[in-house]
């Protein structure tokens, strides 16, 4: 369903090897020591929602890109926002009229924070303005939305990014080291949970705009944190979901969903996420030599604690990223505008939000519950 309108370089320090982040991820870090050299590129902001607040403090914080173009239906909003970042009046589109930014060589890109049922329309719209397109996840609401964006944007020969922001943090890439890496022996299996208790009257409890329950909200970062750490691609899945509160809040949309999948090695994970209950994300991962655990999936403060077996004896580490919001941000756009500088593939193309989409489709399948397609 779609609702018609409303500095590389800190990575570098980590010395991942490349054969042990997930694919895509290796070329990205190769790349980070490179210091940014001409104009920064301009995106232009489509939706100035909460998401739209932290990237837009990011982009600010970055030495490689800057806001050039602000999308809105409430034109007061845009013109406050504009003046705080520099934007002209002119580069203040509504949704009826974002078409013309085509014309406004100051946007070489946008960054697409609406609702999830809207993300397809405005990547396909902006792909066609020959902008390029970073798109907040989930990708979209079905698999065929999503097949859509990505024909759009190769067909305008634009580059189309989703906004793992995680996949660019430095403790999920020490994370990824440490599984991928061998430090745990061999993994047996893996838990992830995320949730929290969502307030009556939000936009992501109507179906019509957020086009499922926490599934695709906050349970996304469960399924895709099991991907990478893994560097598998699951292939079996047994999906549950219930509504236990009856006040109201969940008339279109479940309100909790859990999982069990089973990967191509035999390595089981089991995942759960809520909207009625604080959940704090985390996942920990079980392996014969040991095991890892991360604790959140925010914007800031992420933690990792793991005891294993190590060649020297048993090791115990709590490692604490104390960057602060809005970090990650910059590191994702950094990343991006470094890939449309250079025209190589993003390290989370549209593909790689395609493959959430495709699985999420399972685990509601799974379930019973017609979605996503």
């Amino acid at each position: 369903m779609r609702i018609s309108r409303r500095e590389f370089s800190r990575l570098g320090a980590l010395g991942v090897a490349a054969g042990l982040v997930p694919r895509g991820m290796a070329h990205g870090w190769a790349q980070a020591a490179a210091p940014w050299a001409g104009p920064k590129v301009g995106y232009c902001v489509i939706g100035l929602g909460r998401i739209a607040d932290h990237f837009m403090r990011g982009v600010k914080g970055s030495s490689t890109s800057t806001i050039t173009g602000l999308v809105s239906g409430h034109r007061e909003k845009a013109e406050r926002i504009a003046a705080e970042y520099g934007v002209p009046r002119s580069s203040i589109y509504s949704y009826e009229d974002m078409d013309r930014m085509r014309e406004n060589k100051a946007i070489d890109a946008v960054y697409v924070a609406l609702p999830n049922s809207m993300h397809a329309e405005y990547t396909i719209r902006s792909a066609k303005a020959g902008k390029q397109v970073l798109c907040e996840k989930p990708m979209s609401t079905s698999v065929k939305d999503a097949k859509a964006m990505i024909a759009a944007c190769e067909q305008a020969k634009v580059l189309l990014m989703i906004a793992y922001r995680l996949h660019y943090e430095p403790t999920t890439r020490r994370a990824i080291k440490l599984v991928r890496g061998g430090a745990l022996g061999q993994v047996q299996s893996m838990v992830s949970a995320n949730g929290f208790n969502e307030s009556a009257g939000e936009w992501r409890l109507d179906k019509a705009l957020s086009g499922g329950g926490p599934l695709l909200d906050v349970g996304i970062y469960c399924l895709n944190a099991m991907r990478y750490l893994t560097g598998e691609e699951p292939a079996k899945f047994s999906g549950y979901v219930s509504t236990i509160d009856k006040d109201g809040r969940f008339a279109t949309v479940e309100e909790n969903t859990s999982w069990v999948m089973q990967f191509p090695s035999g390595i089981q994970a089991s995942c759960t996420t809520t909207y009625g209950a604080q959940m704090p994300g985390f996942y920990r991962v079980y392996g014969a030599k040991g095991w890892l655990q991360v604790d959140e999936f925010g914007y800031e403060g992420l933690r990792l604690t793991a005891e294993y077996r190590g060649d020297a004896g048993p090791v115990k580490l709590d490692e604490l990223n104390t960057e602060k919001d809005p970090e990650q941000f910059v590191r994702q756009v950094d990343h991006f505008s470094e890939c449309i500088r250079t025209g190589r593939t993003p390290d989370t193309p549209g593909e790689e939000g395609l493959r959430d989409m495709e699985y999420m489709q399972d685990i509601y399948r799974s379930a019973g519950v017609v979605a996503l397609v």
